[in-house]
C-alpha cells in the first residue's frame, strides 16, 4: 500500500529526535521547539465512527449502491455519470451526511494541538466534516477532496441552501438548482473524479515547507496529489505516521516515527507520553457522550483483534513455509 520507499536502516541515528519513538516525539514537542505541526489524515482516522466503506460488500451501503447497477462503486463519485444519472450518489449521502456520525478520540485530538496553538495546517482526505464537528476551525482544514460543509448547482454554481440540501438527502432525492431558469443538478463540493482540487488545496501546500513536525494519520497515500505532501516536509522535521500499515516514503527518514496500528490506539500512547491522557479523553466523552465512546472503543478493541489475529497467522504461515523450505533444502542434501 503505497509502499514506495525503503525503511531507514535500525543502525542509522536520529537527527532532531533523541530516539525514533513516541516518547522521543513528546519530549520534542513539549521542549517548545515544536510550534508549526501539519497533519495529514486519510478515511482511517474516521474508521471508529463507524462510517460504511463504500467498497466493501460486508456493508449495507454497497449493497444499495450494487441494486442501482452501477458500472462499478467508484462510478458513485464520477462527474460524468453523476451528469447522467445522480441518483446512486443520493443513495450514497443519504448513508454518510454529517449528523449521523461523531468523531473519533483522533479527531479531538488535532483539535486540542489546535486549541495549544500547535496546529499549523490539517490536510484531510476525508469528506465527512468530522474534522468541523470535533472544534477544529476551519481555517486550519483544508478538506483535499472538499466535503458535504457546502453545496452548489454543477452548471451555474448557485449555492444551494444547506438545510433544502439535508430534506433531499433524507429522502434521497435529487436537488435542482433553485434558479428555475436554470434547474440545473445541484451535488455537494465534493471533488468527483473530472474535477479539480480546491483552490485551497495548491494555495497552502507550502504549509508543509514550515512545520517542523509532521502527523500522517489512516491514509494510504495511494491518491495524488495529496500523497505527495509528506515528501514536502523538511527533512529536519521529524514525521510521525499512525496507520496499519507503512505507507509513502514514511519510515525512510532518520526522524519518521512508526506506529503501526489503528489510529486512536497510537493517538493515545502519544496522549500518554504528552500526559494529555486525561484531558483527550475527558474532551473527547465530553462532545460524543459516554454511549458513543464506549461503541467507539469497542470497535477498536475488535479491530485490533483481527488485526492481531492477522499478524498470527502471516507468522504462522511465514513458519510453515520456513519448514517446509528446510525439510526440501535437507531432503535435496540427503539425495
Amino acid at each position: 500500500m503505497g509502499q514506495d520507499h525503503s525503511t531507514v536502516s535500525a543502525g542509522t541515528p536520529p537527527e532532531t529526535l533523541t530516539e525514533r519513538s513516541l516518547a522521543a516525539v513528546a519530549q520534542h514537542i513539549k521542549s517548545g521547539n515544536v510550534r508549526r505541526i501539519v497533519v495529514m489524515t486519510g478515511a482511517g482516522i474516521s474508521t471508529a465512527a463507524g462510517i460504511p466503506d463504500f467498497r466493501s460488500p460486508d456493508t449495507g451501503l454497497y449493497a444499495n449502491l450494487a441494486r442501482l447497477n452501477l458500472p462499478e462503486p467508484e462510478a458513485v463519485f464520477d462527474l460524468l455519470f453523476f451528469k447522467e444519472n445522480p441518483k446512486p450518489f443520493y443513495v450514497l449521502a443519504k448513508d454518510l451526511y454529517p449528523g449521523k456520525f461523531f468523531p473519533t478520540i483522533s479527531h479531538v485530538f488535532i483539535s486540542m494541538l489546535a486549541k495549544k496553538g500547535l496546529l499549523h495546517q490539517l490536510f484531510t482526505q476525508n469528506i465527512d466534516c468530522l474534522e468541523r464537528a470535533a472544534g477544529i476551525p476551519p481555517e486550519l482544514i483544508v478538506e483535499a477532496h472538499g466535503s458535504f460543509a457546502d453545496q452548489r448547482c454543477i452548471d451555474c454554481k448557485t449555492p444551494y441552501p444547506e438545510n433544502l440540501m439535508r430534506e433531499h438527502v433524507e429522502r434521497a432525492e435529487v436537488p435542482l438548482c433553485i434558479d428555475k431558469k436554470c434547474g440545473g443538478l445541484v451535488k455537494p463540493d465534493i471533488v468527483f473524479f473530472h474535477e479539480a482540487l480546491p483552490p485551497t488545496f495548491y494555495d497552502r501546500i507550502h504549509t508543509t515547507s514550515t512545520a517542523d513536525l509532521a502527523i500522517v494519520m489512516g491514509t494510504s497515500l495511494m491518491v495524488h496529489p495529496f500523497a505527495g505532501l509528506p515528501d514536502q516536509i523538511s527533512r529536519h522535521a521529524p514525521r510521525v505516521l499512525f496507520n496499519l500499515d507503512r505507507v509513502g516514503s514514511l519510515g525512510s527518514r532518520a526522524d519518521d516515527v512508526l506506529e503501526l496500528g489503528d489510529c486512536d490506539t497510537g493517538v493515545r500512547k502519544l496522549a500518554d507520553e504528552l500526559g494529555w491522557r486525561e484531558e483527550l479523553e475527558s474532551e473527547w466523552r465530553k462532545l460524543v457522550g459516554d454511549e458513543e465512546a464506549e461503541r467507539q472503543m469497542q470497535g477498536t478493541g475488535k479491530r485490533a483483534a483481527a488485526v492481531l489475529e492477522d499478524e498470527v497467522s502471516r507468522l504462522a504461515d511465514d513458519l510453515d513455509r520456513g519448514v517446509r523450505l528446510q525439510d526440501f533444502e535437507e531432503t535435496n542434501d540427503a539425495s
